[in-house]
């Protein structure tokens, strides 16, 4: 066998391989004379087939089946030694008057090569480092939610602003007649809500649907009729009051900050500040970091620019599929995702020329860590290492789940990468003004 390439450019080639008789004929002649030893043939007893037959019969398929497993082994063996990093797989250049019937075979392959180049992450403009604090603004919203939620609700007689109402709603034109609960901060200000305030339980009030709720989605919410009904839903409903009930919030006392954080660990409104921004904080860290992740990235790919080879690409995309494109199709693939090769190459190189790698001991102790957590949210604070090891063992025995953790870790070990390298620029502020900044 006889394995040469021909480089046509920097990031094309074409790879010849040669396979004789004496590569192969070992191996057909036993798997044929093994079947010989087996085949079933009418007229002629087990193992006593003549030879000859047996060639004619499977001989041909044999063969391919052989050379095939050959070239491919081969193949890959080649691209391995010779260190050559590949985009996609090779594509066999067809041959129209290919023969197996004659001993000795030529075979060629289109490579696609993965360009060479240098990753510089100094970009001219420095990349923002959102650093998301939590004002105190949010703090006290955050509280008054938390009362909220475990406050009490003391029924009462009239509606007042910021009472929950239970109400009947009905149109018999419609089809509607639902009951829902609501807080008069969701009806609209000079209509809906002027309405409300001063009813009392077991009033009936008639209002056009489109003057009830501030949001005209609320009455696919309450009234569970389609999106686009609700925004055409111009009659009037009519509305039943059934309870009306004051929010009392809840006392900012020792039994909620223990209901809230375990026993003992908040004591006094100070306190329960200091751990809600410590808990939010460390929540916009996530959202912080991932932004940061997502804006190195762009950057990167716009300072880093390359040449791919686009036609080889575009090649294999149309017909390495489930269903072959066409050439049109795969050109408008290869441009939806010419970006995440580039961006795929570059990783790979910042992984491999900066020991970024993961290990599998790195994914153990990370799915131990989260075992440990789980459990802990059960009451379980001190599990054996034995039952750590063996619940991380089921765990890591999903593959994808195991893909899962190792693309965490890499991201991760990524983003403390470009914190140390990158060209930054901090910028601190609250939770609101990101989503502004970030989102529009």
């Amino acid at each position: 066998m006889n394995i040469t390439r021909e480089n046509i450019d920097d990031l094309n080639a074409i790879v010849n391989v040669n396979i004789e008789k004496k590569d192969y004929s070992n191996k057909v002649d036993k798997i044929l004379s093994d079947y010989r030893k087996t085949a079933n043939i009418p007229g002629f007893r087990k193992g006593h087939v003549p030879m000859g037959m047996v060639k004619r019969q499977y001989g041909k398929a044999v063969l391919v089946d052989e050379v095939n497993k050959l070239l491919q082994d081969a193949l890959t063996n080649y691209l391995v030694e010779e260190k050559l990093d590949v985009l996609g797989n090779p594509l066999p250049v067809e041959q129209d008057n290919f023969d197996w019937d004659t001993e000795n075979y030529e075979f060629q392959f289109e490579l696609g090569l993965a360009p060479q180049f240098d990753v510089d992450l100094k970009t001219k403009k420095a990349i923002t480092h959102y650093q998301i604090e939590a004002d105190e603004e949010t703090i006290n919203k955050q509280i008054q939610n938390i009362q909220k939620q475990y406050g009490k609700l003391i029924a009462k007689d009239t509606v007042e602003k910021g009472d929950m109402i239970s109400a009947t709603f009905t149109n018999e034109e419609h089809n509607i007649n639902e009951t829902a609960s609501f807080e008069t901060s969701r009806l609209k200000e000079k209509k809906g809500l002027k309405s409300f305030l001063g009813a009392k339980v077991g009033d009936t009030l008639e209002l056009k649907a489109q003057d009830i709720f501030e949001d005209t989605h609320d009455l696919t919410t309450f009234l569970k009729v389609e999106h686009d009904a609700a925004h055409n839903l111009k009659d009037k409903l009519h509305i039943e009051i059934k309870e009306v009930n004051a929010q009392e919030p809840a006392d900012l006392d020792q039994e909620l900050f223990d209901k809230l954080f375990g026993k003992d660990v908040v004591k006094s409104v100070t306190e329960l500040k200091t751990k809600l921004k410590e808990d939010a904080e460390q929540q916009f860290q996530q959202q912080s970091d991932q932004q940061l992740l997502n804006d190195v990235t762009e950057a990167i790919i716009e300072k880093n620019s390359f040449d791919l080879p686009a036609e080889f690409l575009q090649k294999w995309l149309r017909v390495t599929g489930e269903k072959e494109l066409t050439e049109e199709e795969a050109k408008e693939e290869f441009e939806k995702s010419e970006k995440a090769i580039r961006y795929q190459l570059i990783e790979a190189k910042l992984i491999n020329e900066n020991n970024l790698q993961v290990t599998f001991d790195e994914v153990k102790d990370f799915a131990k860590d989260r075992v440990k957590a789980q459990m802990a949210q059960f009451g379980q604070m001190d599990p054996s290492d034995e039952d750590i090891e063996n619940i991380a063992a089921r765990v890591l025995s999903n593959q994808e789940e195991t893909k899962r953790i190792s693309e965490q870790l890499t991201s991760q070990k990524l983003l403390d990468f470009y914190k140390e390298n990158a060209k930054l620029k901090a910028k601190k502020l609250n939770y609101e003004d990101f989503v502004k900044e970030v989102y529009k």
